[in-house]
């Protein structure tokens, strides 16, 4: 079970890492070439781990399966400090504190190796190894606080729900890692002291048995997969929301088409060069184009301001509130939509401004200069305006005589 456990964590993030590599929409994002080197770095550390691993090394240097998940550990912690570094100053200081990050970890794994061979050479003197885990804790001990706090610190700071989410669930993994490095540092005393407090040399069989091994086994493990997870997840939910978001403004875009033909048939002047869209055009760059659509409506509806009818207005609000939607979305759509319905026939027929305009529909200010919340407003108004029967009877009782509004 425990091969399974470290096989499959390697596999995910070898998987995680190629992810991070490929190229995706023509560019690479900050960092991508750090969190490659973190993903590689652990991948190989849990790989070590495995048994026909550990055997083979074992078979040429014993012990040396533990040197190389521990040098490859520092390294991923590295490479995180390294990814920070990018995101978080400017390309120059972050060139050099990588530099100098990358100097310590080379004199880190150099000492680890001095006092591995001799500790070996010493019959397993435990003074050297504890000074062999002294470097390594000490080490990622200092990388996981640091790292913990930038985490968090920038996870309050973030704009996009994905990367707030992402980063406290790395701020948690990092938790493990110190809880790693807590049972690590206990080790070190118990092997400076001899105390014996934690038996050297003994198997773990299932990440929960013996119970150290929640601490040595099942704690990195843990904070390896949400750290992976919580770096990961920003740069995998980014495709598919953007997915969705041209979906939704490729499929607003055309639920608009019917009110924004009548609006802009009325009134030409609003229309922003040719008002032709051709539809490869619009799939390339659907926020332009739903954008340019969503003004030329709110600058027709402005240019019909004169046409708009408060008797037109009252009717709509009676039956409206007959239908038990006064005060509503979907009510106050339809109170609009019959006001620019009549307001388009009157422009189209030629028939004298109002003496008093009927005032904007609620809630007009509050979304000016809110795509999302403008185009929300808008379809509940196209959608009124193509398909509602109340909004037909109301525009058809108060048209003028011998005419017939336009559908």
């Amino acid at each position: 079970m425990i091969d399974l456990l470290f096989s499959g964590v390697a596999i995910v993030l070898f998987l995680a890492a190629g992810y991070w590599v490929r190229g995706r929409g023509g560019h690479r994002p900050t960092g991508t070439w750090a969190m490659a080197a973190l993903l590689v770095s652990f991948a190989l550390a849990f790989s070590s781990y495995v048994s026909f691993v550990d055997n083979a090394v074992e078979s040429v240097v014993p012990d040396g399966g533990r040197l190389l998940s521990n040098s490859f550990t520092l390294a991923a912690a590295t490479s995180v400090l390294a990814f920070m570094f990018q995101l978080n100053l400017e390309p120059d200081e972050a060139r050099r504190s990588i530099r100098l990050r990358v100097l310590y970890l080379g004199i880190s794994v150099a000492g680890m190796a001095v006092l591995f061979t001799a500790s070996h050479m010493n019959d397993d003197s435990p003074q050297l190894y504890a000074l062999y885990v002294l470097i390594y804790i000490t080490n990622l001990g200092v990388t996981a606080k640091d790292f913990c706090k930038q985490t968090w610190k920038q996870s309050t700071h973030s704009r996009r729900r994905s990367q707030r989410i992402g980063l406290r669930v790395t701020a948690v993994g990092c938790l493990f890692a110190l809880l790693y490095a807590a049972y690590k540092v206990v080790g070190l005393v118990s092997i400076g002291l001899e105390l014996g407090l934690l038996p050297h040399g003994v198997r773990c069989s299932t990440p929960v048995s013996p119970v150290r091994c929640v601490f040595s086994v099942t704690a990195p493990a843990l904070a390896v997969l949400l750290i992976t997870l919580g770096l990961t997840l920003p740069a995998v939910v980014w495709p598919f929301s953007q997915f969705l978001r041209r979906r939704w403004e490729s499929r607003s875009f055309a639920a608009l088409a019917p009110l924004w033909e009548d609006i802009s048939g009325a009134t030409p002047e609003v229309v922003l060069g040719s008002g032709v869209f051709h539809e490869k055009e619009h799939a390339d760059d659907s926020d332009f184009f739903l954008h340019r659509r969503v003004i030329e409506i709110n600058d027709g509806g402005l240019a019909l301001r004169p046409h708009r009818s408060p008797r037109v207005q009252e009717t709509a609000e009676r039956a409206v509130a007959a239908r038990g939607l006064a005060g509503t979305p979907e009510g106050d759509a339809i109170v609009e939509a019959a006001i620019l319905r009549a307001a388009v026939h009157a422009k189209k027929t030629g028939s004298e401004p109002q003496t008093e305009a009927a005032p904007p529909a609620p809630r007009t200010a509050s979304r000016a200069g809110n795509l999302r919340a403008e185009t929300e407003w808008l379809l509940l108004v196209a959608h009124a305006y193509a398909r509602d029967e109340t909004l037909r009877t109301v525009t058809d009782e108060l048209a003028p005589s011998g005419t017939e509004p336009q559908a």
